[in-house]
């Protein structure tokens, strides 16, 4: 018995990491050279965008102490999240916990009675309408804390973004612990998707590179082989597949999955600026960017929501970018050298990097839509935004369908 995982980003390494650990003989198929899938680094060791993960994504922390990783994903901003407004250059820290915002000096710009009880009431059922609405008689709170929440958990701006997914969120952050921020200290590639595969390896699964599915053959509601182009596998009776794959990668393969139609951009850079300070991250309101990641190795950049920027020049994005993020790197007194003149960088643009989460409902596929295969994959989930705890999740809820387990406890 094989289960064949196709698809390496982290719904597939999450899926077949829970099957090995079973026992199980796994198969991991992966089309690109470099598995991770959106959460994959770079050919040159950069990541291709900026993730962060929250106390709140307890499945992800969970898998990535599974893969012994979790120490490397550190809390670099422990004290409150340094923000820099653009509209007047102020600078200050502000709290990710609602608990830190008793001290005033780490509160919300515009966090008023009305505003927390705003925020109150988006984490309540009820019919659904855009961010930008539920917050309408609240500007300055939406600006310097919904908004930028928005589009960091929802990769849409909040004039058309779901508040009943936002919502769920925010339901998720009332927990204790939940609003601390990590990332990982050394990038994607070392601290997340080396791990996994090297877990993998030691569970005795196999990795399949540049093996890109071009169809799936069927007989009687089965799969019955996988075709890879010059190499076709026959599936015998009692194999299984894991299909963890983009969705319009899933809706080639099965043409009656739903699958989300409508998706959003983003917009990363990287600049190669060596620094000796520790790992840093900086929120920015009012620019172009929004989110500042600083390494010892270089700096990150990322826009989300970025449908107005995604389509810039690499040397416009530098342009427009690096002052922002040299502002932001003097105001908080980051170590080293910042000069006026931009550093090398480079642009990666995900055009297609998640669902858009609006007001329409994204469909909702069967889990098993064959009687041998299971679909994984962030945008399974409609009733998650679609992050890297969402394809955990669905990862592992794919592979104990297949299974016929029960998922693993939360922690």
């Amino acid at each position: 018995m094989t289960f064949h995982v196709v698809g390496a980003g982290v719904a597939g390494l999450a899926g077949a990491l829970l099957l090995a650990k079973a026992g199980h003989r796994v198969t991991v198929h992966e089309a690109t050279p470099t598995p991770g899938g959106r959460a994959r680094a770079l050919p040159d060791g950069t990541d291709n965008g900026t993730h962060a993960l929250l106390g709140a994504n307890r499945v992800a922390l969970r898998f990535l102490a599974a893969i012994g990783a979790r120490d490397a994903w550190i809390e670099p901003e422990p004290h409150g999240l340094p923000m820099l407004d653009f509209a007047d250059h102020s600078a200050r820290r502000v709290a990710l916990s609602p608990v830190g915002w008793i001290r005033g000096a780490q509160r919300p710009e515009g966090l008023t009675f009305g505003g927390l009880l705003a925020l109150m009431r988006l984490s309540l059922p009820g019919t659904d309408r855009s961010v930008a609405a539920a917050f309408a008689a609240h500007p300055a709170l939406l600006r310097s804390l919904v908004e930028p929440m928005t589009v960091a958990a929802l990769n849409t701006p909040a004039d058309e973004a779901s508040a009943r997914l936002l919502g769920i969120v925010l339901r998720r952050l009332a927990v204790p612990g939940a609003a601390r921020l990590f990332v990982a200290s050394r990038g994607l590639g070392p601290d997340l998707v080396a791990p996994a595969l090297a877990t993998l390896a030691c569970h005795g699964a196999t990795l399949r590179i540049g093996a890109r599915l071009r169809g799936i053959e069927q007989r009687d509601g089965r799969a019955t082989a996988l075709d890879f182009g010059e190499d076709r596998i026959g599936l015998q009776p009692e194999d299984e597949v894991l299909l963890a794959v983009p969705p319009w990668e899933a809706a080639r393969l099965l043409p009656a999955v739903p699958t989300p139609e409508h998706h959003a951009p983003i917009l990363n850079l990287h600049f190669a600026h060596a620094t000796d300070g520790p790992v840093r991250f900086i929120g920015l309101l009012g620019g172009l960017a929004q989110w500042v990641l600083v390494r010892p190795g270089g700096v990150a950049v990322t826009v989300s929501a970025a449908d107005t920027s995604v389509g810039l020049s690499d040397e416009a994005a530098v342009v427009r970018i690096w002052p922002e993020v040299r502002e932001a790197a003097l105001r908080f007194g980051l170590p080293g050298e910042w000069p006026v003149a931009p550093p090398s960088a480079r642009a990666v643009r995900e055009k297609r990097a998640t669902p858009r989460h609006g007001l329409l409902a994204r469909p909702r596929p069967a889990r098993r839509p064959l009687a041998n295969l299971a679909l994984a994959g962030d945008w399974t989930l409609p009733d998650l935004p679609a992050t890297i705890e969402a394809a955990v999740r669905s990862g592992e809820t794919a592979a104990a369908v297949l299974m016929s387990a029960p998922l693993p406890k939360e922690p």
